[in-house]
């Protein structure tokens, strides 16, 4: 829908407006942990200090708390969990599909099992995985990249959200597989390397399934406590069945309303709809996006060709950017302001 060259205009976008709002700090996860851990060793070394025992086992019972308390903290920070996927020269690895669930008409979630249940995937955000297979028909096997939905530090699973495409051959496969078949996986591949508070605002333009990787990259930043981030999503779509996580977000949108706001543009609306309607346009962006001109922002942009080549120009390969074209290029933003997933 992102490929005609010409674009309608979006409805009026006033109820969808909310002003972002100062949100309350808070300390990380792991500060009662070393808060109590601290206890722990100040009781310990004021009892064997007061009551006359040597300085031995003074120590010893010191150096015991501390070996509990740092294991207890590399448990919470996820240190000790083993990763399935490690990178480099790893290759391939089968892994077997748990479930299926269908979400619409064209799109289907799928659970694959990890080699191991106290296995994390390996991922770091963002980073997708490479998938493989060969039919026996086929000369070459085909391979696609897909964005797994799950959080990183769930154990023994990852999870995909893949819609079926015509003449789609990886799509195509993994719509027809059933519970205990294999496919094949390799990664992680990494994206673009996220840090808590890297920019102060960063926009989301999705298309389709171009919406998993930016599903990452905003669940990433809202379960950090310390990430302060603001995030705006523009997330284009057929019909209304097609907007993909849209719980997700809009429990993310409810949660943070001070941090993050929805706009959700369709090609086909329903008569009640009341979001944007046709194309993702230039006057939809220019109304809702960070400014170019704002400080330390960032444009993400993952969709299918027709919507790089309207809003961001394409990509020469996955290691290579290509120079800014299109809308936002109209608009003013920079080449180092916007990133092509």
């Amino acid at each position: 829908m992102f490929a005609r060259q010409a674009f309608r205009a979006a409805q009026p976008l006033k109820t969808q407006y909310r002003r972002y709002a100062t949100e309350q700090s808070s300390g990380g996860s792991n500060t009662l942990l070393y808060a109590g851990a601290a206890a722990l060793l100040g009781a310990g070394g004021y009892y064997y200090f007061s009551q006359g025992d040597n300085a031995a086992k003074a120590k010893s019972a010191v150096k015991e708390a501390e070996d509990k308390a740092k294991a207890a903290v590399e448990k919470v920070e996820g240190k000790a969990s083993k990763a399935a996927f490690t990178g480099g020269d790893q290759g391939f690895i089968s892994l077997k599909l748990d479930s299926v669930e269908t979400v619409n008409h064209n799109t289907k979630k799928f659970r694959f099992a990890l080699p191991e249940p106290d296995q994390v995937s390996g991922l770091a955000v963002a980073s997708a995985l490479i998938t493989k297979f060969k039919g026996p028909a086929m000369e070459k096997p085909v391979i696609r990249p897909y964005t797994p939905i799950n959080d990183e530090d769930e154990k023994g699973y990852l999870e995909l959200l893949v819609k079926q495409y015509p003449n789609g051959p990886m799509s195509e496969h993994l719509h027809s597989m059933a519970p205990g078949q294999r496919l094949d996986f390799k990664g992680p591949i990494p994206k673009y390397p996220w840090s808590p508070n890297k920019h102060n605002h960063i926009a989301l333009i999705a298309g389709g399934t171009g919406i998993t990787p930016m599903y990452q990259l905003a669940r990433a930043i809202f379960k950090n406590p310390d990430d302060k981030t603001k995030v705006t999503l523009v997330f284009g779509n057929v019909s209304e069945e097609d907007i993909l996580l849209k719980r997700e977000f809009e429990h993310l949108e409810n949660t943070y309303p001070q941090r993050f706001r929805a706009f959700y543009v369709l090609d086909n609306p329903p008569k009640e709809w009341k979001g944007g309607k046709g194309f993702v346009t230039k006057e939809l962006l220019k109304t809702v996006l960070p400014e170019p001109k704002e400080e330390n922002i960032k444009v993400f942009v993952c969709g299918p060709p027709g919507m790089y080549k309207a809003i961001s120009g394409p990509k020469v390969s996955p290691t290579d950017q290509g120079e800014l074209d299109g809308i936002l290029k109209e608009l003013g933003y920079s080449k180092d302001q916007v990133y092509k997933f």
